[in-house]
């Protein structure tokens, strides 16, 4: 790892900024991150056309362009066929007075994904939490990390995980 560079503001604080590791290995990170992503976009676009999940991941395969990797399938795939059982398990750890409904289109696609790969695959919880964490940062609004952390964080703790 090289030294951190350091930034002085002109309040005199000194900002480090460093390198950071990847909870997944190396060669694993980017693809898996890629098929997440991709998964997010065409739950999204279901959940926008109010269309059925498998219809739209379809469409993308036949279009492949880019081609839809087969982790993204996967993640599509378990989402749709388990929307009621990933639904439940994230509506019982909402606060009160929030529903499904009310949550935006990106974070309740993303917890849908996040709690499939919780239950149904081998990634580790953390590395799940990360990953939706991630992707909030980059697509949602900038209270979503915080909420997703905290609405994974609980349903991990409810046996949500594995």
């Amino acid at each position: 790892m090289s030294d951190p560079i350091r930034i002085t503001k002109p309040d005199g604080t000194v900002l480090e900024l460093v390198e950071t590791i990847s909870a997944e290995p190396e060669g694993r990170r980017p693809a898996r991150a890629k098929a997440r992503k991709r998964a997010l976009d065409i739950l999204f676009e279901a959940d926008l056309r109010e269309a059925a999940a498998t219809d739209v991941l379809a469409a993308h395969r036949a279009e492949n362009d880019p081609p839809v990797r087969d982790f993204t399938v996967e993640l599509v795939e378990g989402v749709a066929a388990r929307a009621e059982e990933l639904d439940r398990r994230i509506a019982s750890v909402l606060s009160q007075g929030w529903t499904l409904d009310r949550m935006p289109r990106v974070d309740r696609n993303l917890a849908r994904l996040a709690a499939f790969e919780l239950v149904a695959t081998d990634t580790p919880a953390d590395v799940v939490l990360a990953e939706a964490v991630a992707l909030s940062e980059q697509l949602s609004t900038d209270d979503s990390p915080a909420f997703l952390n905290g609405l994974l964080s609980a349903l991990i703790a409810d046996g949500g995980a594995r």
